[in-house]
């Protein structure tokens, strides 16, 4: 029997919440869709500007972050009900036939080192508005069991995406970029971490000097040339040869760490600042990759970076001969992938399987994710 989940994902890239109804059918065919999963429905509800604002000043630390927060996290969870009940009328579905929604919730504060994740979006509140059971909260509990709680993706990666014969990377650019290492031999482990910064750098940048949400294709970026000295200074960040597990996010990739790049560095062109800051998210993405999984041969994209051509072209030029596309090759388009994941991981929950994998976070052991709030 096919049973159906939807998927919520917001990212630090806080643009929108996807919403995605996925069907599993354990009962597949060699021939159904990887993984036994199949994308119904997708769509991308915006933000509303003045909310994105809130959510973002929460990132990082503010006064009355708690009064603020009382604010924004009805409003975002009200937004998510409200995406989940345009998804079911585009799919026309009743949410009587879905078994649960998995909601990531909306990072404004991730730091492992201290024990301490939280993911903010009233799960009660969106479960009390659409009817739906919904499972959320999936970080800390394996940052209680020692781990980064992040990826968490790496999981679905691995039911979904591996191959028998081929060693395989999946690598999700959002906010920040992540890798999962999917050998072929399903006696060695399945591993994966944080890269460093995905998008979010280049969409500041492209904000504060385009007035635009990103920069298109990476049109504007390749205007531009890359300075190799702000580069390698960037690229001196320890976080970049800390060895993995290890996670990381606007907590440490932000306006004000790019400012004290900057500062040494004035004078120099927005496009070439561009350029060399989409160098940064390719480079350190091929090295980890190069590093790591040298095995590989092919790099699979999800997430809002797969459609920057320019960057695109940068990692294919930093990792050949690998082969690298996308996982719409797969079956499941890449600006979809993580929001699938959460339904996925949602599925997990429910039915008491474990959703972490502690070779990627670094965790104790594996821990049956997320809480449950039921309709």
């Amino acid at each position: 029997m096919p049973e159906y989940f939807i998927g919520l994902m917001s990212g630090t890239s806080l643009d929108a919440i996807d919403a995605v109804l996925v069907e599993f059918d354990d009962q597949r065919s060699k021939h159904s869709p990887p993984g036994n999963c199949r994308l119904l429905q997708s769509l991308s509800h915006s933000l509303p500007e003045k909310l994105r604002e809130q959510l973002l000043a929460l990132t990082l630390p503010g006064p009355d972050e708690i009064e603020r927060m009382a604010i924004a996290e009805p409003a975002f969870a009200r937004e998510s009900a409200d995406a989940v009940r345009q998804l079911l009328e585009q799919a026309h579905f009743d949410r009587d036939q879905v078994a649960a929604i998995g909601s990531h919730g909306q990072t404004i504060r991730h730091r492992p080192e201290k024990g301490f994740t939280l993911q903010i979006g009233d799960p009660g509140l969106i479960a009390e508005r659409s009817g739906i059971t919904v499972v959320a909260d999936f970080r800390r509990r394996d940052v209680a069991a020692g781990g980064q709680g992040a990826p968490l993706v790496p999981a679905f990666h691995q039911a979904v995406f591996s191959h028998p014969e081929l060693d395989r990377v999946i690598l999700n650019i959002g906010g920040m970029s992540n890798i999962s290492l999917l050998p072929a031999d399903p006696e060695k482990l399945v591993t994966g971490f944080d890269t460093g910064p995905g998008n979010v750098l280049m969409d500041y940048w492209c904000q504060q000097h385009l007035n635009q949400p990103f920069d298109a294709g990476g049109q504007w970026a390749a205007s531009g040339t890359v300075d190799d000295q702000l580069l390698n200074a960037m690229l001196s960040d320890s976080y970049f040869s800390e060895a993995p597990p290890k996670s990381t996010g606007r907590e440490r990739f932000n306006p004000g760490w790019l400012a004290s790049q900057l500062g040494a560095f004035p004078g120099l062109q927005p496009e070439d600042v561009a350029a060399t800051l989409t160098l940064l998210t390719a480079k350190t993405i091929a090295l980890d990759i190069c590093q790591y999984a040298p095995s590989a041969k092919e790099v699979l994209v999800c997430g809002g970076g797969a459609s920057n051509t320019h960057l695109m072209t940068l990692i294919e030029k930093e990792l050949e001969p690998m082969s690298v596309a996308t996982t719409a090759s797969l079956g499941i388009a890449p600006e979809w992938v993580e929001a699938v994941a959460f339904a996925w991981l949602a599925r997990q929950t429910l039915a008491g399987k474990p959703g972490n994998l502690p070779a990627v976070t670094g965790a104790a052991g594996e821990r049956i994710l997320g809480a449950i709030f039921p309709a």
